[in-house]
């Protein structure tokens, strides 16, 4: 089976001129371990998709399945629960938490999830050290850059061993250079790791990396 199946997902928004519909009959299936690039213009739905495959918020009508198990039949409490432990977040915007060292950041989603501190140091330890900032260990948001801020946030999201992880334009804010350096530990990530990705994206040298290409047009999924 598909590790994630989006059947017939719709998500519409009431407004004082009536229901925006945002998505309409989305359908997907992803296998574990691969990566997906979605493409689309400005207020096509992308992000909205991303939200729904995420449970930050419910569909309209449909459903979606994360290792068979239908998420949204879940109560609100059991949804964030499965929500820390199950899937990972990269957003543009690194969202790290000034006051903390880089491993610290990085251990959060397992305290959260009601890990000690000791016990999630040496796994957080591991995925600064795989995107190559051992050395960086203790220095806070403030004193790392822009790249490394954002390679902070990919090692965050893969904290708990997430079956999958969405990025909504994870380099978004970088410059080209940066940005490519990210592709390419993405891609390496999802390789050695067995990581499966979604990825929202704008930058074309980023969706040509995946293993597949979607397109949202007008709230529909179709093949890029």
């Amino acid at each position: 089976m598909p590790l994630l199946q989006v059947q017939n997902v719709s998500k519409s928004y009431p407004t004082a001129a009536g229901p925006l519909q945002v998505l309409t009959g989305v359908s997907l299936d992803v296998k574990a371990g691969e990566v997906v690039a979605v493409i689309g213009e400005s207020g096509s739905g992308k992000s909205t998709l991303l939200h729904l495959i995420g449970a930050l918020d419910r569909p309209t009508s449909g459903s979606i399945l994360i290792d068979e198990d239908d998420i949204f039949r879940k109560s609100d409490e059991a949804l964030a629960r499965f929500r820390n432990e199950r899937i990972g977040f990269i957003f543009q915007f690194h969202h790290l938490l000034p006051e903390f060292s880089a491993l610290e950041n990085v251990a959060m989603p397992a305290l959260i999830r009601g890990r000690k501190m000791k016990d999630a140091l040496p796994r957080a330890r591991q995925l600064l050290d795989l995107q190559g900032l051992s050395h960086r260990l203790d220095h806070r948001p403030s004193q790392l850059s822009g790249g490394e801020q954002q390679r902070v946030a990919v090692a965050r999201a893969l904290m708990n061993e997430p079956s999958l992880v969405l990025a909504d334009e994870p380099t978004g804010n970088l410059d080209m250079k940066t940005a490519d350096v990210l592709h390419g530990e993405i891609l390496r990530l999802s390789r050695e790791l067995g990581q499966t990705f979604i990825i929202v994206t704008h930058n074309p040298a980023l969706a040509e990396l995946a293993d597949r290409i979607l397109s949202l047009e007008a709230g529909r999924l179709v093949e890029a």
